[in-house]
């Protein structure tokens, strides 16, 4: 079967998924429908802001569903009303048996993690957090439980030694956008055969929701660790600590190791630059964010810290 012929309805929100529609799209695929979250509220004057994925989706004149509930009966008919062959699903929300079982080929996620490993939704910040050094993509077919169904495609990546989470995802989303592209492909041509997620991996990792707990950073921990913890929240939600009894966001650093017998989590300006200690070293702030304030750099940062 010819890929193009597939009617396909694409499922997603965020740039990440945006970038999927757009090579999905580019590639000649027969977008049918597109159901992203509806408009929502966002800015200093609280207007209403489209997705990413519903901007893309009017710029080319796709139909747009936007449901507040999938399991509305409403919403369901017209899903089922558009005949998909495919649903694809890339960054959206966890989608109820009624949908996903619907088309008769069902429903392939994109997932940016090899799984089984980083189930969960923080695949990308988990990996850079957990010091890995090499990540990837998968296409699997959507089952009961999350992120657990049969392995179509898989695509590694490299992570680089000082690359924060918000590089990875910007190269992620256009790596995974194609591997995406080749799956459909696959699948029209009845090549795509899954393997069991089971037969990867007995025991994975982890990606759960990243709460504030987890961006606190704790300073009796080595500086490799807190290194990688500032790297994998940046740029969102970002690690921080406290400087003068305020919330000190650190966005990208640096580290040293070297034994001293500073408190951990003391701090102090040395040869014009801010560190912090650590067990086994320091960490030097180079792009953080003081409360009340806008982001910048540390030299900046440092200037105005002076006169207070």
């Amino acid at each position: 079967m010819d890929f193009r012929s597939l009617r396909i309805v694409f499922l997603g929100t965020p740039e990440f998924a945006r970038a999927s529609l757009e090579a999905l799209v580019n590639a000649g695929c027969n977008i049918v429908g597109v159901i992203t979250a509806p408009d929502r509220p966002a800015g200093r004057g609280m207007k209403l802001s489209q997705s990413a994925v519903k901007e893309y989706a009017l710029l080319k004149g796709l139909h747009i569903l936007q449901p507040e509930k999938l399991k509305n009966p409403e919403f369901l008919q017209e899903l089922k009303d558009l005949k998909a062959d495919l649903q694809l699903v890339v960054a959206f929300r966890m989608l109820p048996e009624l949908v996903w079982n619907m088309p008769p080929m069902g429903t392939v996620n994109l997932h940016a993690s090899l799984l089984p490993n980083y189930r969960g939704a923080a695949p990308i910040n988990w990996a850079i957090i957990n010091g890995e050094k090499v990540t990837g993509l998968t296409t699997f077919k959507l089952q009961q439980e999350i992120d657990t169904g049969d392995i179509l495609l898989q695509e590694k990546m490299e992570i680089g030694d000082s690359e924060t989470a918000g590089e990875l995802h910007d190269r992620m989303k256009e790596v995974g956008a194609a591997l995406l592209v080749q799956t459909v492909r696959q699948l029209a041509a009845g090549l795509a055969t899954g393997i069991p997620q089971n037969t990867v991996s007995a025991d994975p990792k982890h990606a759960p929701k990243i709460f504030t707990d987890t961006c606190n950073i704790n300073w009796e921990q080595d500086a490799e660790h807190i290194f990688n913890l500032i790297r994998g929240l940046s740029p969102y939600p970002a690690a921080f600590t406290h400087l003068q009894d305020k919330i000190f966001k650190i966005y990208q650093a640096q580290k040293e190791i070297t034994d001293h017998q500073e408190k951990p989590g003391s701090h102090s300006v040395n040869g014009g630059r801010l560190r912090f200690a650590c067990t086994n070293g320091y960490i030097y702030p180079t792009l953080v964010q003081a409360e009340g304030k806008r982001r910048m750099g540390i030299e900046e940062f440092l200037r105005g810290w002076r006169v207070n």
